[in-house]
């Protein structure tokens, strides 16, 4: 499993974050599109108190091209080499429509351009909720935390289940619970198989709760800039949080846990019978894995000398220590848990390839 941060280093950045985060609604009139000769962008917005400047990240930038239907290369490519072009693009399309857009700020950038609609549910509400019910979870350790510029991560590992898939070879109980604060995915509580031997994480594909951010529209009462504060969010979301208790404590049950162990374990009976590497290859077109990524996975699967399912889930969980951007580093412990629920005509195409 990827190794991130502290739990300190954590509750510290969501501490500094929640001192200096803003988020504004609004209306597209009140807001104007800036870009410098260097190609940095800013977006001015009319609040009661005058225009504000921020910055704008690169993410931002793609979400407010898809806001306004303006393919995302072309707004780059307007970026780059048509600053004033770009402007007037974007200038006249804000001031044409109606729409209201959340604003999500921090450290004084626009980090994401986002529906009115969008339900907001902070890290660190999250984290002021979870971490008690967490830390109170018998033999329960942090193993891997982090936040990134898109989501926050708790990957948790109980000792108190575990269950021997072969003669030395076992797996721990755990949980992950992810969430995205910039429209970059759900809030979701999955189980997490976390094997000793190498330590590998594997992020079971179980549904156990995936909570949208979808919401009502906000701040419908006037036609101005409307500021939201922390505090002024944390009521809404304070009954929604207290429901996870339950979904935590069910994710890492003996139930859920022992039921996606076999599924693993059922993975040792798929032998690939094909070529290695083809196989490797089926799976790097079938989930889309660059070319670094598909050496690296075959790279584990080889010295790991287990030419089965398992030995393929196995080489994808392990290469994902090796990633260096967590986000991406948690994609292929997902794939890990994916492909433990394949069916066994959907196993074929990968154990057979020539």
């Amino acid at each position: 499993m990827r190794s991130g941060r502290t739990l300190v280093s954590l509750a510290h950045e969501l501490q500094r974050q929640l001192d200096t985060k803003k988020d504004l609604v609004v209306p597209s009139p009140l807001v104007h599109h800036s870009t410098s000769e260097g190609g940095g962008t800013t977006l001015v917005v009319e609040e009661a108190s005058g225009p504000a400047a921020y910055g704008v990240t690169p993410l931002a930038r793609r979400q407010l091209a898809d806001k306004l239907n303006i393919p995302y290369a072309y707004f780059e490519r307007m970026r780059e080499s048509q600053p004033a072009l770009l402007d007037r693009n974007v200038n006249t399309w804000l001031q044409s429509e109606g729409d209201r857009r959340l604003l999500r700020t921090l450290d004084g950038n626009v980090r994401a351009v986002l529906s009115d609609r969008y339900r907001r549910l902070d890290n660190y509400d999250l984290a002021e909720h979870v971490l008690p019910i967490l830390q109170g979870l018998s033999g329960l350790t942090f193993e891997s935390v982090e936040l990134t510029e898109t989501r926050m991560y708790l990957k948790c590992v109980t000792s108190k289940l575990q269950y021997e898939m072969a003669p030395g070879d076992i797996v721990q109980a755990g949980i992950a619970i992810s969430n995205s604060e910039v429209g970059q995915g759900t809030l979701s509580v999955q189980p997490l198989l976390f094997r000793l031997v190498c330590r590998n994480g594997l992020i079971v594909a179980d549904r156990t709760l995936r909570k949208t951010h979808v919401g009502r529209a906000l701040a419908l009462e006037d036609e101005g800039v409307t500021v939201y504060q922390d505090d002024t969010l944390l009521a809404d979301d304070k009954a929604f949080f207290l429901k996870v208790r339950d979904v935590v404590q069910a994710a890492v049950s003996d139930v859920t846990f022992r039921q996606a162990a076999a599924k693993m374990q059922r993975t040792m009976g798929i032998q690939i019978v094909g070529n290695p590497v083809q196989s490797v290859e089926v799976l790097a077109q079938r989930y889309t894995l660059n070319d670094a990524e598909r050496s690296g996975v075959l790279r584990h699967l080889v010295a790991g000398g287990d030419l089965s399912g398992y030995g393929l889930v196995n080489a994808v969980t392990h290469y994902s220590q090796e990633v260096e951007d967590y986000d991406r580093a948690t994609e292929f412990e997902v794939l890990g848990g994916k492909l433990i629920e394949l069916s066994a005509s959907e196993w074929k195409p990968l154990a057979e390839a020539a």
